[in-house]
């Protein structure tokens, strides 16, 4: 075991700041944070012969109140006492000798982890806090040392199955026409994988929503226009062909696709592939970030603010966490994405909720590049208490949408329909890497209404767009204290119109 030392304990509480942006509303602590040489804050810093590299890229937390990290580097470590003093946390090494394990999930009596080959539980036996078992629950996937070949997982959705994804492998040694490179999986009780769904990228983020439905992040790249989740699914197509191919082999669920798509708008494109499905949300590029990664459900019933049951979902590139609500219009998932905090010192990877409220937030640049001055790290979040102001829900409605705030809004401000601006558009479905925003226009908002309690408003709008990004600023908006809002802008992925309703006070 190793206790944590003064290098990587160092307590960072972040009351009216978050880096600029928490108001208070966020306390933030180091439990590991790892620099190079040239960026140490300390020209003297030098690591301790125990010190340990958490380049996080798993978490879980244990019924027992230990969180369990796997590392880039094929290790997992136990955090006693994780919601406990910073220097109070022992370390403990759980196993070694993984393939890059991207993902943990906890079982009663072992962890799964998704390693390159395969799906692996670790299971401690003799319970002297070692795994001793290291036992294959799933594999059948094809594996030659290329770079991007990585797997995720896993996941366990609401009937029990156990979900992995797979990278595409992309440079040197790819070879993406063997079984199932870009594909969504299921682990069969035979040890053997089952595809369910193909046209994935780079599927690095994997969770559950409050329904126990099964989503994953993708990344732009060839194909993907931008950051986005996915509901998982059996016969789904997300949009990326380079691994389409395994749809030929027994066991595919899909069938060949009935066109070719490369340049036509989302909306066009839909029609043209009837196994193409869009996105639950759109996270558009620069706005809400450039590399989205892992997510996790908000299920602490409010001991970590308002958010309850929504997503809240890593980035790497800029290294910060947004959040998503998500609802379910005639048959389809569909929602808004929010900024919630940047700034953090390193690429957000893995996220994980333990006790008391608490958000664990880990972190690694795995070499690429990243904002902040750290190569990995772990923190923890929790919520002050102080109940920020802004929209925690827009939901869509037949004639426009309906804001959910934090707290109450001022109705005059909140009222006039300058204190809004929307406009809306959609990506191209095309080979090259990325995609532009376009057929953008504007959303004329012809009333905003409040309701008398002043917690929620509707916004009449004109001029709605199914598969289209509707882009919401309320900067005008103030609380009922005259406040302005923590966050300013949301982002609504509009697939599906709700049905037509008598118009209601909202």
């Amino acid at each position: 075991m190793v206790r944590t030392g003064y290098w990587f304990t160092v307590l960072i509480v972040v009351l009216g700041q978050v880096w600029g942006q928490g108001g208070g509303y966020y306390e933030v602590e180091d439990l590991l944070l790892g620099t190079s040489m040239h960026n140490s804050r300390d020209a003297d810093w030098q690591p301790d012969k125990d010190g340990i590299a958490l380049e996080v890229t798993g978490l879980a937390m244990m019924e027992d109140g230990r969180l369990a990290v796997a590392i880039r580097k094929g290790e997992i470590w136990m955090l006693h006492g994780a919601l406990g003093p910073v220097d109070a946390i022992v370390y403990e090494r759980f196993a070694s000798g993984l393939d890059e394990p991207l993902g943990l999930l906890y079982q009663s009596d072992r962890l799964l982890v998704a390693q390159r080959s395969e799906v692996t539980a670790l299971v401690d036996s003799d319970e002297d806090g070692v795994a001793d078992q290291y036992l294959t629950v799933g594999k059948g996937w094809a594996v030659n040392g290329n770079y991007h070949g990585y797997a995720y997982g896993p996941v366990q959705d609401s009937a029990g199955r156990l979900w992995a994804t797979l990278n595409l492998e992309m440079g040197s040694q790819a070879d993406n026409a063997r079984p199932w490179r870009g594909w969504g999986v299921v682990l069969g009780e035979d040890g053997r994988v089952q595809p369910m769904c193909a046209g994935m990228r780079s599927p690095c983020g994997l969770g559950r929503n409050a329904m126990g439905d099964v989503f994953f992040t993708d990344q732009q790249g060839n194909w993907i226009p931008t950051n986005s989740l996915h509901h998982l699914r059996p016969g789904a197509y997300y949009g990326n062909p380079d691994g389409i191919s395994a749809e030929a082999l027994a066991g595919s669920p899909l069938k060949p696709l009935a066109a070719e798509v490369n340049g036509d708008p989302y909306p066009v494109a839909l029609k043209k592939l009837p196994q193409l499905v869009p996105p639950a949300v759109w996270f558009p590029y620069i706005k809400m970030g450039r590399s989205r990664t892992g997510f996790v459900l908000d299920d602490t019933a409010g001991a970590f603010g308002p958010y309850v049951n929504q997503l809240f979902v890593g980035e790497f590139t800029d290294s910060k966490i947004g959040r998503v609500f998500l609802e379910k219009v005639r048959g389809e998932y569909q929602g808004a994405c929010f900024p919630f905090l940047e700034g953090f010192p390193c690429a957000v990877y893995q996220l994980a909720f333990g006790g008391k409220g608490t958000l664990f937030v880990g972190m690694t640049n795995r070499g690429w590049s990243s904002l902040g001055s750290a190569a990995y790290g772990l923190q923890r979040l929790r919520w002050t208490g102080k109940m920020p102001f802004e929209v925690s829900e827009m939901r869509a409605r037949p004639d426009g949408f309906e804001l959910v705030f934090t707290r109450p809004v001022n109705p005059e401000d909140a009222g006039r329909t300058d204190a809004y601006h929307m406009h809306a558009y959609t990506y191209p479905l095309h080979q090259r890497y990325g995609g532009d925003e376009i057929l953008t226009d504007t959303v004329p908002i012809r009333e905003a209404r409040v309701s008398e309690d002043g917690s929620r408003v509707r916004l009449f709008c004109e001029g709605l767009r199914p598969y289209f990004v509707h882009e919401l600023h309320y900067d005008g908006v103030r609380s009922a204290h005259g406040e302005r809002p923590w966050h300013t802008r949301a982002y609504y992925t509009l697939n599906q119109l709700p049905e037509l309703s008598p118009r209601a006070e909202p």
